[in-house]
């Protein structure tokens, strides 16, 4: 029972710091803030996480390792590279329509804190590119997809999946839409983009 309370609370913990975390940032969030939101006193806050940055740090993780896994498994699999791009565009929209904070969230804490990436690295869901490199080069070989580097290719597929979120209120007004419109064109981009890689790099 001991045992179910304290998952409750870490949950609750990390549910409000998740939150003030995606509104404030890391900077501008407060424990205390933290602690009434999760409807604990800050004591027993700080029992659980020590400092602020250590409760980042969790949340972050936390967040992280719900979608490496999902993108690490298709880098992975045994499908070929243009089942590959549509399979990891269409579940890392998918998962970011229902976790939209998590690219920001992502961005803001690499580049207030470089260094934590080092962290990241040594999760063992961290994204794997071996296998993709390897196919891209086996696949250019045999004629099935034009002269790329691997690495090129997944910073295209990666950027084309993220801008849309990060630069969500930008591209609103740009292309003049509501909510109800964007989130179609999000949509949408689950094989828009695959379809726009995929036809820039195939010979066959």
């Amino acid at each position: 029972m001991r045992k179910a309370k304290d998952k409750n609370t870490e949950e609750l913990i990390l549910n409000a710091a998740k939150s003030i975390f995606q509104s404030k940032g890391m900077d501008g969030a407060r424990m205390q803030e933290i602690a009434d939101k999760a409807g604990i006193n800050k004591a027993m806050l700080h029992y659980y996480y020590r400092s602020k940055q250590l409760l980042f740090e969790s949340v972050f993780k936390n967040a992280f390792s719900l979608l490496a896994p999902q993108l690490n498994a298709v880098l992975n699999d045994e499908s070929t590279i243009e089942d590959k791009v549509r399979n990891f565009t269409s579940n890392y929209i998918a998962f970011i329509v229902k976790h939209p904070y998590l690219p920001n969230f992502i961005i803001q804490e690499l580049n207030r804190n470089p260094e934590f990436i080092i962290k990241l690295k040594d999760n063992p869901s961290f994204l794997n590119l071996d296998k993709f490199k390897l196919q891209v080069e086996q696949e250019i070989e045999k004629g099935i997809i034009k002269p790329i580097s691997a690495e090129q290719l997944f910073i295209n597929v990666m950027a084309l999946n993220i801008f849309p979120f990060v630069a969500k209120p930008l591209l609103m007004a740009f292309t003049d839409t509501d909510d109800n419109a964007y989130s179609q064109l999000i949509e949408d981009r689950k094989t828009e983009v695959a379809d726009f890689i995929i036809n820039s790099i195939k010979l066959k």
